[in-house]
């Protein structure tokens, strides 16, 4: 009885989902959240490389925020993904190796991901099947030989 309203959930977040860069955002904001992480690790595991002062928790506080943007406004998309890289490449310094290695890892691969991103629209086409497609439409429709020209 319940599953009819929950798959009609679901299938309304998968639309919602599909018209924006939902998985580049989501891992921009996972690599931001996981340096955060890395960066309240205790005494013995941190590596204390760089400045460690409000630049350790600022770069992957904004690169969760701009995760969360890329999500929910994906028109400046190319804007936030780019600051996005900016900002990960910027905790190899801040935040103990971009929290080893992985919020780094996530936080490109995230806003590369949203870089990427194209809504929907026609899938490209080579040349070749664009020529096939031509002769297939000729042969499809012959001309009707008409009058010669005298």
């Amino acid at each position: 009885m319940s599953g009819a309203p929950q798959q009609g959930m679901r299938s309304a977040f998968r639309r919602w989902r599909a018209a924006r860069p939902f998985w580049g955002g989501l891992l921009l904001a996972l690599g931001g959240a996981e340096i955060l992480l890395s960066v309240r690790a205790s005494l013995k595991v941190i590596l204390h490389v760089g400045m460690q002062g409000l630049a350790g928790y600022l770069l992957p506080t904004l690169m969760l925020v701009l995760g969360l943007l890329i999500i929910f406004s994906p028109a400046q998309r190319l804007f936030y993904s780019i600051t996005g890289v900016m900002l990960s490449l910027g905790t190899w310094v801040t935040s103990n190796l971009g929290g080893f290695f992985v919020g780094l890892m996530l936080g490109v691969a995230g806003s590369c991901m949203a870089f990427g991103w194209l809504p929907d629209q026609e899938p490209r086409r080579s040349r070749r099947q664009r020529r096939r497609e031509a002769r297939e439409a000729k042969a499809a429709h012959p001309v009707p030989p008409g009058p010669e020209p005298a």
